[in-house]
Formats: structure tokens, sequence, C-alpha cells
């Protein structure tokens, strides 16, 4: 089993994320994450999908998806460089003033920012690939026992323009 990413362009129509998102649940395959918005062209909606799945499966997928009337392209980014974000909010509550600069010290070290806050509770956003965004929750759960929330949002992921990591 290995990580998989997909993008497809799609025509921008309404029902058209339900059919894609159907086509995966009615095959019984797990999404990681699906991210949908329209591009430059208005009548072209971006699709970012990340699955785990063997190689068998996962070229089933790719040709289930190129079948499909409503995509017009399928892009495998599995193998190729990527640049990828996930957006991450992350809710701490009950803090102290200690707690919060203590907030401010990790924020700055991970590259969040502190978007909001009262008296007690601080929401952080950060924006930063899957796995900086776990090694953030990882360390806020260590230090903040049952006092975080988390939301995170759909991965997004763009073709290197340069010869570059991943």
């Amino acid at each position: 089993m290995k990580k998989r990413w997909i993008c497809l362009f799609v025509e921008n129509e309404i029902g058209v994320l339900a059919r894609i998102s159907g086509l995966f649940s009615g095959k019984s395959y797990n999404l990681d994450s699906l991210t949908a918005g329209v591009t430059e062209d208005g009548s072209i909606s971006r699709m970012t999908i990340s699955l785990t799945s063997d190689d068998r499966t996962f070229e089933q997928i790719k040709k289930q998806l190129s079948r499909s009337v409503e995509v017009i392209k399928v892009v495998d980014y599995t193998d190729i460089p990527i640049h990828m974000k996930e957006i991450l909010f992350v809710k701490v509550k009950h803090c102290s003033d200690a707690d919060i600069t203590e907030l401010f010290r990790i924020s700055k070290v991970f590259g969040a920012a502190m978007i909001d806050y009262d008296g007690a509770t601080v929401l952080l956003e950060c924006t930063q690939t899957e796995n900086r965004n776990d090694d953030l929750i990882a360390l806020l759960k260590r230090k903040f026992v049952n006092r975080i929330e988390i939301v995170r949002g759909g991965s997004v992921a763009a073709e290197a323009v340069s010869v570059s990591e991943r």
C-alpha cells in the first residue's frame, strides 16, 4: 500500500463532485483527502485526491476516472515532484498566560499563525505539508492534553516548476 495523489480537471457543473466521490464509495475505495475548486477557467474545476492503495487498485481507479464523462484530464502526481500543502486549524482551550506564550513560541517554530484568541482560547492556523502538520498536532497533544480541537482541510498539490524535492 502506498500514498497516492491524483489531480482531476473536471467540468464545473452541479453534481460532478458527488458523482466523482460516489465512484470511490461505490467501489469501496477510501479517500484520505479530497479538495476541489474552480480554476482560472470558470467552466473547469480542479480536484486533488489523496488515497492509499496498491498498484493494481490505483490503475483501476485512474481508468474508471478517465472513463467518466465529466473528467477532462487525470494527472497522477504520485511519483513526480510536487508542492503540497494542507490547511490546519487548532483551537487550544483553557490557556494561561504561560500557555499563550508557549503557543506563540511553537507557532513561530512551525510556521503557524495565531489568528484569533480571547482570554483563555487560542486559534492557530498552519498551512504546511501533511507530515509537518502531523508533527505540530503531536506536540500540541502532548503539551495541552485534552484541550485541543483540530480541523484539517484537504491537501492541495501543484506540479513543481523546477527540479526540487517534494
